[in-house]
């Protein structure tokens, strides 16, 4: 049987589940972290947090989920990028889907109350025909990855149906914030910051005009928690509504971090959608969430956090 106020977060020593796992250890939990560590780091991880080394698709994370019987598993742990995706679409499949029918039968057999998984709101749907994008419009993913988040949402959607197991996906728009690693192609906010503040070369693949939607950290993590709790619908988008240019967050940047070089321009990547914002209503209205940090004030938070970053670096700490 699940424990009172435990929880596993997959993926919980990296960028997003390391802010998940803070949030949910304020709030009482006690939190059983499962990460191989190919990019999460231990330091992200507050103290009394058992951390289980282990690839999502392994026996020891099925063993680890059973023996925490947690009645929350947040999954968090992916192969995020979609340019390694389209070079390696095996490997992207074993772990985004493989990975999480693993997880998906240790929590059924663990008695888990909810799952909540983390999918591609800027993948899934493809190139949208409308923008903002609502969950209603059609799932044609263009790229491995996307399909094989979309392959995880029904596995979801086939265990609430098949065996009971109530979950929900979250289908995130390009999350940025504190600890961001520069990997996958929702890392830019991370990369073009350390760029800057290291007065690097800063390069934007194709012209500079493709959208993108973007949402602070904190604000997914209130997402997972409105999530948390039985019922709600099968699956929600999480994003401000909002496109923003390559081009432009490139001049937000700048101006923070007093960046005075020209980016250089590449050629565009493989996969990538030319536009996408996420229509958050269904959210609002069944989760009564919705985004509370601003763009500018999400950047700036960001900034600091990594300018304070490198100036430790520099001193040696």
């Amino acid at each position: 049987m699940a424990s009172a106020k435990s929880a596993v977060v997959t993926g919980g020593a990296g960028f997003i589940g390391s802010h998940v796992v803070d949030r949910l250890v304020g709030d009482g939990y006690r939190v059983t972290v499962i990460d191989d560590l190919s990019s999460g780091k231990r330091e992200n991880l507050p103290p009394g947090v058992e951390l289980v080394v282990a690839d999502v698709t392994s026996d020891a994370t099925d063993a680890a989920i059973k023996r925490a019987a947690p009645t929350l598993v947040v999954h968090t742990a992916a192969q995020i990028s979609v340019t390694k995706a389209t070079r390696e679409p095996l490997e992207d499949a074993r772990i985004n889907v493989i990975g999480t029918v693993n997880v998906l039968e240790a929590a059924r057999a663990a008695g888990t109350a909810k799952v909540v998984f983390f999918s591609s709101g800027g993948t899934v749907y493809g190139q949208p025909d409308r923008l903002p994008v609502d969950e209603s419009h059609p799932k044609d993913p263009e790229n491995p990855y996307g399909t094989s988040k979309l392959a995880g949402e029904e596995y979801l959607a086939m265990y609430r149906r098949a065996f009971g197991l109530d979950s929900m996906t979250l289908r995130l728009a390009n999350v940025y914030g504190p600890r961001q690693d520069p990997h996958g192609e929702a890392g830019v906010v991370a990369i073009f910051t350390r760029a800057m503040l290291a007065d690097a070369p800063v390069t934007i693949f194709g012209d500079g005009n493709d959208e993108r939607d973007y949402v602070y950290v904190s604000d997914v993590v209130d997402a997972v928690i409105a999530a948390s709790g039985p019922g709600g619908p099968g699956a929600c988008n999480i994003g401000s509504g909002k496109g923003t240019t390559v081009n432009k967050l490139c001049a937000m940047l700048s101006e923070l971090t007093g960046y005075t070089r020209k980016p250089l321009y590449g050629p565009p990547r493989p996969g990538d959608i030319h536009a996408i914002s996420l229509d958050a209503g269904l959210a609002r209205a069944k989760l009564g969430w919705s985004p509370k940090v601003s763009f500018d004030a999400g950047l700036a938070r960001t900034v600091e956090f990594f300018r304070e970053q490198a100036d430790r670096e520099r001193a040696g700490g």
